[in-house]
């Protein structure tokens, strides 16, 4: 092995312990596709609060997610807003009650909680947590709302869909997808309120544009184009933002964020 190799391979074996240790040596973080850790329940972590600070969650005392430094030291930073922590991955934890929170990662006002729920984890269940509203800098305090992410069994000739509502002052809303070279559009359950979710719904493997409209419209609400979803893959659309941004470019403007389930 040359010297580049093995300073390529120590480079490596560094940062992968960087990014394991930034979280606590409890938590199991696991690739949706693997399936589920026998006897866990897992949980996915979503910061769609606006105008909040940065977090690790955890899950009672213990860290859920974390973010590495360059140099392996964790980061101040925290998953910021529109983020979602552990890389979109879900992280396993062993059933139970527990008190489910977003702490500040920064290092004024570090570990303090800006929003608690408690939540009964079952064993082999998948779940997602979502930091939403707008965040209140006088309490320093969130909305949080726990959802469960009943994926239907494995298809791979389809791709499946759900919707989640995040974003608190809109009206309840239903989620469409339109495949633009068939002009096929297919409703995804029905009209979904704020801190909730809806059933998922397989559709044929193709690149959608998603759509978003309250009850009695015909106009769209948020919009996207282009979105591919495979077969053999489940997904949750979310809506987050603030409903009354009208900027096409403010970070909190009504937004619909795809993140794979499996």
């Amino acid at each position: 092995m040359t010297g580049t190799m093995k300073t390529h391979r120590s480079i490596w074996i560094l940062l992968s312990a960087a990014a394991l240790l930034a979280c606590d040596q409890n938590a199991v973080q696991e690739d949706e596709i693997t399936g589920p850790v026998a006897g866990l329940a897992r949980v996915k972590f979503f910061h769609f609060g606006i105008s909040g600070p940065g977090v690790n969650f955890y899950a009672d005392d213990r860290k859920m997610t974390a973010i590495a430094s360059g140099t392996g030291v964790e980061s101040t930073n925290g998953t910021a807003f529109g983020g979602v922590g552990s890389g979109g991955l879900y992280t396993a934890i062993e059933p139970g009650q527990y008190t489910l929170s977003g702490r500040i990662a920064a290092a004024t006002d570090k570990g303090l909680a800006v929003a608690n729920l408690l939540a009964t984890l079952a064993a082999e269940k998948l779940y997602s947590f979502y930091l939403s509203g707008i965040y209140n800098s006088t309490a320093r305090t969130q909305d949080a709302f726990l959802v469960e992410d009943d994926v239907p069994p494995l298809d791979r000739s389809v791709a499946c869909v759900r919707f989640v509502n995040a974003i608190f002052n809109s009206a309840p809303m239903t989620l469409y997808v339109k495949d633009p070279n068939t002009t096929q559009e297919t409703m995804i359950g029905g009209a979904i309120a704020y801190k909730a979710a809806g059933a998922f719904v397989c559709v044929p493997e193709a690149v959608y544009d998603l759509s978003t409209r309250p009850t009695g419209s015909t106009a769209n609400a948020i919009a996207r184009t282009a979105v591919s979803f495979v077969a053999g893959r489940a997904y949750t659309i979310a809506a987050r933002g603030d409903m009354t941004v009208t900027s096409t470019t403010a970070a909190n403007r009504p937004f619909l964020d795809n993140t794979a389930n499996r």
